[in-house]
């Protein structure tokens, strides 16, 4: 990978760290969790092969990147500030924006929040199902209120990073591994009781996939033995300080040519196919509604030849 290079970046108030490859006009990777630019690997050199300028951050709190103390430094409104900064900083008048897992959300809002900065946005396995009519957690607690469910378990700072800090490798290849195509379905879709961890049930497997090797399991470990689980977790703290600061977004649509794109298997389309109808509504302009066969939730990891090709040919459609 000598064709990427790596930097810091000022931005927002942070410092990120960052990898890019090729020139011409500017796409931006946003990582999801447990995950750092490295998922986009491969797409930096497909992008920069057909005369992009991709660039992957380390988003704030993962890997090299700064890692604010202050649970609420990581709410929507600020990290799509982060986005909006890079583009800034790169020195284009504006991007197209892909986003997978919280990178998604990070796209849409940024797409929302500077519309100017955004030609054209694509989610990876989350919709943009609109802003919810009250605060998220109280929707959740409802919703969940009888069994675990991992958004809730991630609540209470502490908990969540005590289990997964324990032996990071084996939390890394658990969460892989039971998020992929690879994996049954029950490793990540079985119910458990309210009070159970969230490793509980997942498979802890003996052998890598063939799409992750263990180069890339190691890369992945002395990421986050550097910067821990607390800055990515608290992302997950934020749900009701995003919606109490984007009120302006109230029944708001993304403008934007847009595209979704997931993996067929991917846990999280499966268990919201309503946030996904209703992206029909809140993205008007959805030019494609896209499912990677036998990919489960790591889209641009486990079939990187796949999305890369619909990338471009998403990119490709926006000058016609």
């Amino acid at each position: 990978m000598s064709a990427i290079r790596q930097r810091f970046v000022e931005t927002n108030g942070v410092r990120l760290f960052v990898a890019e490859a090729g020139k011409g006009p500017l796409v931006l990777l946003l990582h999801g969790f447990p995950e750092s630019w490295y998922s986009w690997r491969h797409q930096l050199l497909a992008l920069a092969g057909a005369g992009y300028h991709a660039v992957a951050p380390d988003q704030r709190g993962y890997g090299e990147s700064d890692a604010p103390e202050a649970l609420d430094a990581y709410d929507q409104v600020e990290l799509a500030a982060d986005a909006a900064g890079l583009i800034d900083h790169f020195g284009a008048k504006d991007a197209a924006v892909v986003g997978h897992d919280w990178g998604a959300p990070v796209a849409w809002h940024t797409a929302l929040l500077h519309p100017e900065r955004v030609r054209a946005v694509v989610g990876l396995s989350i919709p943009y199902g609109g802003r919810p009519p009250e605060p998220p957690l109280g929707i959740l607690r409802r919703r969940f209120a009888d069994q675990f469910f991992y958004m809730l378990y991630f609540q209470q700072p502490g908990r969540a990073e005590a289990e997964l800090e324990a032996d990071i490798a084996r939390s890394l290849r658990a969460m892989f591994y039971s998020w992929s195509g690879d994996a049954p379905p029950e490793a990540w879709l079985s119910p458990k009781p309210r009070d159970a961890k969230f490793l509980e049930g997942m498979i802890d497997p003996k052998q890598l996939p063939a799409w992750f090797s263990a180069a890339d399991l190691d890369y992945y470990v002395s990421r986050f033995r550097k910067s821990g689980f607390r800055g990515p977790l608290n992302w997950y703290r934020n749900f009701d300080r995003t919606w109490e600061r984007t009120r302006a977004l109230a029944g708001a649509s993304v403008g934007q040519p847009a595209l979704f794109v997931a993996g067929e298997r991917d846990p999280g389309v499966l268990m919201s196919a309503r946030g996904v109808e209703r992206m029909k509504t809140y993205v008007p302009d959805l030019r494609g509604d896209v499912r990677i066969p036998s990919v489960g939730h790591w889209t641009q990891q486990e079939n990187p030849s796949a999305l890369s090709r619909i990338l471009l040919e998403f990119l490709a459609g926006l000058t016609k």
